[in-house]
């Protein structure tokens, strides 16, 4: 049996990759580990992965909605997260260190979260890297300049990976560049969506998209009900952007009103504390979690965040996109959707008002029949890559070596 272990922190599209990722392991015959906060255990052992939790017992969405509230910069809130998940992972390195003990592979996430315990423990890794800018460039030609500030900032980044490599007496590392595994680093994106760099070096492999083929759903009756009764529905599904803090009234006028001033009907995820003391019209309504697979086809398109794991959904169920990213990473995913014509421009969150937001489903209706064409023509070729199942080939073909 091959001990297979992996962490991953924040919200769930943080997660759910590496779920998608673990029950394809099992599949093929790995005992997988997964672990992260306490509050996913339900999420991950409902997938029939056993979990690890990992950290303090907090509610990450609601922690998430609190950073996010206290800056509208993009750059600073995904920074003050960042700093925010980093502290926990820096106080939790006893605890992922015995979870890799006896394991024969860690597979490293986007956070670097067990790298350095693999390391101590002599355990190989195998890394996965979700934002193309968090890969080094080395096979591209470097002026002074560019290694100097490269230099700078490496040194910066590195900082708290050398905090942990400390703990376990290993030597400090000038970039985090130097933690990824040399054997193998997965990107879960479609070449369909993303150019790979030809700077890049060899070990750098997009594998396609990961997801379930389709998860078993069935709607409750009032669901069934609305999505039955008449033209398919806008969907607004902002994901842990649209988990509150406190009520957000304002925001969600803004989409109402927008929708409504449309003609538009919509389903409505998330804003669950505002919507306690809400009315909706008719022509919309509420619901909480349900899976993409599911939910992303009966609808028209979708308003989201553009988290990594709903801007590859868009592109997995075929259906087009009005971006409105609220962090840095999200701008990133926003532009990708743009780029290849399935979304309309990305909307600013800290700008965002009525006017804009009828404005982006204007021009999404304009050019629906096109955007629709190239995300159901870029769907059919994801579904061909098979990109969890690639990944699985590729992890056991490094490990051969």
């Amino acid at each position: 049996m091959k001990k297979t272990a992996m962490f991953t922190m924040g919200t769930r599209g943080d997660i759910q990759p590496y779920i998608y990722l673990s029950g394809e392991l099992i599949r093929s015959g790995y005992d997988v580990t997964l672990g992260s906060h306490p509050c996913w255990r339900n999420l991950v052992e409902r997938s029939g992965i056993r979990f690890e939790p990992i950290g303090p017992d907090i509610d990450i969405e609601k922690e998430a909605a609190i950073i996010r509230g206290k800056n509208s910069n993009p750059a600073f809130s995904m920074l003050r997260m960042m700093n925010f998940v980093f502290k926990i992972i820096q106080n939790s390195t006893k605890e992922i260190f015995e979870a890799c003990r006896g394991k024969n592979l860690i597979i490293v996430s986007h956070s670097q979260m067990g790298a350095t315990e693999a390391e101590a423990l002599g355990i190989p890794t195998v890394n996965v890297t979700l934002q193309k800018e968090m890969i080094a460039e080395k096979l591209k030609p470097q002026t002074l300049f560019n290694k100097l500030i490269g230099g700078i900032i490496g040194k910066q980044v590195a900082k708290p990976y050398n905090k942990i490599r400390k703990v376990y007496g290993l030597k400090p590392v000038k970039s985090s560049d130097e933690i990824i595994s040399r054997r193998l680093n997965l990107i879960p994106i479609s070449r369909h969506v993303l150019e790979r760099s030809k700077y890049w070096e060899e070990h750098h492999v997009l594998t396609g998209y990961w997801y379930e083929e389709e998860e078993a759903y069935t709607p409750d009756e009032k669901l069934a009900v609305f999505l039955a009764g008449g033209e398919k529905p806008v969907l607004l599904s902002l994901g842990a952007m649209s988990f509150e803090a406190e009520s957000e009234k304002e925001k969600l006028d803004m989409f109402v009103n927008a929708f409504r001033k449309a003609g538009c009907r919509a389903v409505i995820q998330g804003f669950q504390k505002t919507l306690e003391d809400y009315e909706l019209p008719e022509i919309m309504i509420s619901c909480g979690s349900i899976p993409h697979s599911y939910l992303f086809r009966q609808c028209l398109f979708v308003i989201h965040h553009c988290g990594f794991g709903t801007s590859a959904a868009t592109m997995i169920y075929g259906i087009p996109s009005v971006p409105v990213p609220h962090v840095l990473d999200q701008m990133g995913f926003a532009m990708q959707l743009y780029d290849i014509n399935v979304a309309t421009k990305p909307l600013k969150s800290k700008d965002l008002s009525e006017d804009s937001i009828y404005e982006a489903i204007s021009d999404m209706i304009r050019t629906y029949n096109e955007k629709k064409r190239n995300a159901e023509s870029i769907s059919a070729k994801i579904k061909e890559e098979g990109g969890v199942k690639e990944a699985v080939r590729l992890i056991e073909k490094a490990m051969e070596a």
